[in-house]
């Protein structure tokens, strides 16, 4: 119980005072999910997909006020990307970013831990398979989510156990990222980091937080979604995949091979903030500056 106490008090800080809907997780075992409510409505917010045999994610997003949905999964320019997901890209020489199932997953554990009020958590564990169908990495993903009505705010604490001995080679993405439904040549849409670089010019480039706007169907205005890191990270503040259909994400393995040792565990820790209407980068500085304690 003394991990969740502390963990609750990182989280209560991290979002402030503002004032939090109460919120419900439901968990199917048909489905292999879990869904997060208002209470009272019966549409999801967010759905946490934990397959069995393929890497979790989460899918669909929907915005705040329940005007569109901000993620997409498997599109065809990018047929591997699922919402929101973890993916290394190489480990130990394996691809864990492009191989989202094919035996390259192994669910361990599925869990709700907070299922209902002002802020609801919920965690997944899975194993990373070698060739031979061997672990050699433990993933935990723990989740926590607080909605404030215009905005909702998802605290991600990933860890990462090695098994065996762990490379992780030097690539240009890999870890979380994020994947909204944005077709270049054919919506609008803009990426935005912490330096007030925009899209190809945010590629590569070190960040505190990226944001992507884009026009969504069945929006008047454009939904967004804001990535925090985190000064804990390694190599903070870390680079940045900025593709070039918008996807997302901070890249811990572009500045260069790292590894974990047999028996050491790696965590990794960020914030998403989901929101609707216009962008505006002092209002995530004081995300980012709450979120980070500095």
């Amino acid at each position: 119980m003394r991990k969740i106490t502390v963990l609750f008090g990182y989280i209560l800080i991290s979002f402030g005072s503002v004032f939090a809907d109460s919120l419900k997780l439901v968990e199917s075992e048909e489905n292999e999910s879990i869904s997060v409510f208002r209470v009272g409505s019966s549409e999801p917010l967010l759905v946490q997909s934990a397959r069995e045999d393929h890497r979790p994610y989460l899918h669909p997003i929907v915005s705040p006020d329940g005007k569109g949905i901000l993620t997409e999964y498997s599109p065809g320019h990018h047929p591997h990307q699922t919402g929101l997901y973890w993916g290394f890209t190489r480990i130990n020489g394996r691809d864990y970013f492009h191989n989202p199932s094919n035996g390259y997953w192994k669910r361990e554990e599925s869990r709700i831990i907070v299922g209902d009020g002002e802020l609801a958590q919920w965690e997944t564990v899975y194993v990373l398979l070698d060739e031979s169908g061997e672990p050699l990495m433990r993933e935990s993903q723990l989740w926590s989510i607080r909605d404030t009505g215009e905005r909702y705010f998802i605290d991600l604490i990933w860890s990462g156990e090695a098994l065996v001995d762990l490379e992780f080679d030097e690539y240009s993405y890999g870890g979380l990222f994020l994947r909204m439904p944005y077709k270049r040549g054919e919506s609008e849409g803009l990426a935005v980091n912490s330096s007030r670089q925009e899209n190809q010019r945010a590629e590569g480039q070190r960040a505190m937080w990226v944001d992507v706007g884009m026009e969504i169907e069945g929006r008047e205005d454009w939904g967004h979604i804001t990535i925090l890191d985190h000064p804990d990270n390694r190599n903070f503040p870390q680079m940045w995949r900025v593709d070039r259909q918008l996807g997302i994400g901070p890249a811990p393995s572009r500045m260069g091979t790292w590894s974990i040792r047999r028996g050491d565990t790696e965590t990794y820790k960020h914030q998403i903030v989901v929101y609707g209407g216009e962008f505006n980068d002092l209002t995530n500085n004081d995300f980012w500056k709450s979120y980070s304690g500095q």
